[in-house]
């Protein structure tokens, strides 16, 4: 353990290096460098600078947007430098996902030395925006719909008090900014096929806080992306897809424990798919998330999935 070197990019909004120092009392003879995130660098080139140092293991130390930004460098450089997550974030998705530590500095760190590495996918997305043509990884959840307008019109004050429960307060608004559309889907590379749709996530993870499952059969493991498509539209189209969301893929499949598991059941309103590429080309602009970062408005989204992209501790 002595003569490995760590790399620490670290978000200075979500922590203190004191902090971090603090959690690394036990491994004091390690040697560890420091790489600070920016608004400007939210991590991937501070992520290069610590590849480029010669360390043996990389730590995320901050929310999903930071742990994203160093699986993307890392995934973009095929690097075998394995990712350490120190998660002290809001939603904290791909720890809780993995069952790391969350918001214990030590416990993470101990869980990255001690522990053995796992290899994971990530998904990314190419979008078309009005400043050209943008490529990010994403190592949970991205698409368009409620849960982008749920981050949209989340505040940020309430969230910096109240945590996750500040995307509840803005569900409500998010149900209303998100009218079903036309869409072109083109599943692995096949035809085209239109549909309507107000919400389409694809998955590398299925879990989100409070123990919420939205993609029952999503594995960050096993090469595959997991898609989610919401068609509901009147009443009768939300009850379908609540009793669906709800009932059917959550407490009767958990009642069942895995019991004849025929996947996760679709529905008038609702969609399940596994893909390892999809296009996905809209009639009206929507706002695009990965990993609850914003990317802005769209109307075409490429998304595909890098398997055994990267190595987690």
């Amino acid at each position: 353990m002595t003569d490995t070197h760590a790399g620490i990019v670290w978000n200075p909004t979500k922590t203190s290096r004191e902090t971090l120092e603090a959690g690394l009392a036990e491994y004091a003879g390690i040697t560890v460098s420091w790489y600070e995130t920016t608004v400007e660098d939210p991590g991937q080139g501070a992520t290069q600078a610590a590849l480029d140092a010669g360390v043996d293991i990389v730590f995320a130390a901050g929310g999903d947007g930071t742990v994203r930004a160093v699986a993307e460098q890392l995934a973009l450089q095929e690097s075998p430098v394995e990712l350490g997550i120190v998660p002290l974030g809001t939603g904290n998705l791909l720890a809780r996902n993995l069952g790391l530590p969350l918001n214990d500095p030590a416990a993470a760190f101990a869980r990255a030395f001690e522990g053995e590495g796992r290899p994971i996918d990530l998904g990314w997305v190419e979008t078309a925006l009005p400043e050209g043509t943008h490529r990010h990884a994403f190592t949970v959840m991205a698409g368009f719909g409620m849960d982008a307008h749920m981050i949209t019109e989340t505040d940020e004050a309430l969230k910096d008090k109240a945590g996750w429960l500040a995307y509840v307060e803005s569900l409500g608004r998010a149900v209303a900014a998100s009218g079903v559309i036309d869409v072109r889907l083109a599943f692995d590379g096949g035809a085209s096929e239109r549909q309507i749709a107000h919400t389409l996530i694809v998955g590398n993870c299925g879990s989100l806080q409070a123990g919420i499952t939205l993609l029952p059969d999503a594995d960050p493991s096993d090469g595959e992306l997991d898609v989610l498509i919401l068609h509901a539209d009147g009443l009768a189209g939300w009850t379908d897809m609540l009793r669906t969301m709800v009932w059917e893929n959550g407490l009767r499949r958990m009642l069942r424990s895995g019991a004849d598991d025929e996947g996760a059941r679709s529905s008038d309103s609702t969609t399940h798919r596994r893909i390892t590429s999809l296009t996905i080309e809209l009639d009206e602009p929507r706002v695009v998330e990965v990993d609850g970062d914003d990317l802005g408005l769209t109307t075409r989204i490429e998304v595909s999935v890098q398997p055994a992209a990267v190595r987690v501790r």
